[in-house]
């Protein structure tokens, strides 16, 4: 029969293809259906609490439109959405909702109904079906993402560096979909186990593995292959799977917004990198604008109440201003709440020369987690990141970003090494891929990728996306100490 059954049978009969679809797909619609039923309620008895002139039960009337919605969210590959990142998930929830609301109503007008319906209720509809439809998908992946029958087995062809390195991106965020059941390499010596994944054998079991098993996703983790070897392996294994993902020797380069053109029959890859582009950049600005503006403004009340319990807990100033490099490499002074406790300096030295060790760990991270200088109240503003509210005054006087790079001090420039280039181009940020993707807990060289990354991948959907995570992280006040 199969040599290698009993090897990889344990692993990978449970993540057979079939029987997993339709749970996810389930769980996916009836998610996106409980949001939008919630959005349509709130919003029809909540303008009728406002003095609305109508019948709720004319608007119960449009319940098949509902269809609609999943009908739209199936033609944008939302279901089961596997193998799509959180930022194309974002852009794609988000235009195909509006898209199907403006057909409702372009039907209603069609139809003449258009003056019977309330558009401040189609309006609030909208917002919420948005915030709702994307809440709603990452509350349900939190939940069951690491469930073993949540998303698709896949195949790891190449059991060296890059391999490891896509094993554990892969492990590391289950809500990608896709789950490493085994590993096939040419290398006999590379048997056993890879970052907790078997492998299994050559690459030649690879069609077996496909077709016994029901694994449809492989992914050639081989970067610099020879040219000739290369197309060997793609055309004799790669036939066997529906989606093969060929991890190029592209490392560094942007990855997001990169799309696929045949030149003629060759193949060519095209790369944006848009927040280097005068338009994007003109797009940042105003958006930047326009949020601290209004967030800044709903926000007055709170500001005044931490100034207080600030003033109130310790003695000194409410604002604390350091010196931050920005676009260009230009300085400024970036603001923030005062979290520490005065003669901030002194304190850190005597509770170094107490605690020699993590002196070591400040050098490393310029963090703690149990600093010693940080009052009461700031425990708290820096648990809850409100410390930094007050740099939406530097996002005001355009220099600094709501999303962008974390600010950094000219001591840091060496520890970015070439990847300082990108972080001059840009502006620094009030948020961004570092204080949504573990914050304090990750360490300091995957800052600075995270940084180099943005740079790279900009739109303004990563950075809508980077705001929601934000919100989240806020709430949950993870990685933050």
């Amino acid at each position: 029969m199969f040599p290698l059954q009993q090897t990889v049978n344990p692993v990978v009969s449970s993540l057979r293809t079939s029987s997993r679809s339709l749970p996810m797909i389930g769980i996916l619609a009836a998610t996106d259906l409980l949001a939008l039923l919630l959005a349509g309620l709130v919003s029809v008895y909540g303008r009728l609490a406002l003095n609305g002139q109508y019948e709720p039960a004319l608007y119960w009337r449009l319940w098949p439109i509902l269809g609609i919605f999943l009908l739209a969210y199936t033609v944008s590959g939302l279901y089961p959405a596997v193998g799509l990142s959180p930022v194309d998930e974002l852009r794609r929830v988000t235009l195909s909702t509006t898209f199907t609301y403006l057909v409702l109503g372009a039907g209603l007008f069609l139809v003449r109904e258009g003056e019977t319906y309330s558009r401040g209720v189609f309006l609030l509809a909208w917002l919420l079906s948005l915030g709702g439809v994307l809440l709603g998908r990452l509350i349900a992946r939190q939940l069951f993402a690491k469930c073993p029958w949540w998303g698709y087995p896949v195949l790891i062809l190449g059991a060296g560096r890059t391999g490891a390195m896509v094993i554990q991106t892969l492990q590391r965020q289950p809500e990608f979909g896709l789950k490493p059941v085994a590993v096939l390499d040419d290398n006999p010596k590379k048997r056993g186990q890879l970052c907790g994944v078997p492998v299994v054998g050559a690459l030649s079991v690879a069609p077996v593995l496909a077709r016994h098993r029901d694994i449809h996703y492989a992914i050639l983790a081989m970067p610099g292959l020879p040219r000739e070897r290369l197309l060997t392996i793609l055309e004799e294994y790669g036939q066997a799977f529906a989606h093969l993902l060929m991890i190029p020797d592209l490392f560094g380069v942007a990855s997001l917004w990169v799309s696929a053109k045949d030149l003629g029959g060759v193949l060519g890859l095209e790369i944006r990198q848009r927040l280097l582009l005068p338009g994007p950049r003109m797009t940042k600005a105003c958006l930047d604008l326009v949020l601290t503006t209004l967030i800044g403004a709903g926000l007055l009340p709170l500001i005044g109440l931490i100034a207080l319990l600030i003033k109130l807990d310790s003695p000194g100033p409410v604002f604390y201003g350091q010196k931050r490099l920005g676009r260009d490499g230009n300085a400024f002074v970036a603001w923030k709440f005062r979290s520490m406790v005065p003669q901030a300096d002194q304190v850190l030295e005597e509770f170094f020369q107490a605690n020699p060790a993590l002196r070591r760990q400040w050098h490393r991270d310029h963090k703690l987690r149990y600093d010693p200088r940080v009052t009461r109240v700031g425990r708290f503003l820096r648990r809850t990141s409100l410390d930094e509210l007050p740099q939406l005054w530097n996002v005001l006087r355009g220099e600094m970003s709501l999303v962008g790079p974390r600010p950094i001090v000219g001591e840091e420039i060496p520890r970015y090494a070439e990847k300082y280039r990108l972080y001059t181009k840009v502006l620094p940020g009030l948020t961004g891929l570092w204080q949504v993707s573990g914050r304090n807990n990750v360490s300091y060289s995957e800052r600075v990728s995270l940084d180099a990354y943005y740079v790279r991948n900009w739109s303004v959907w990563l950075d809508i996306h980077i705001l929601l995570r934000t919100i989240w992280v806020v709430i949950t006040g993870e990685g933050a100490y």
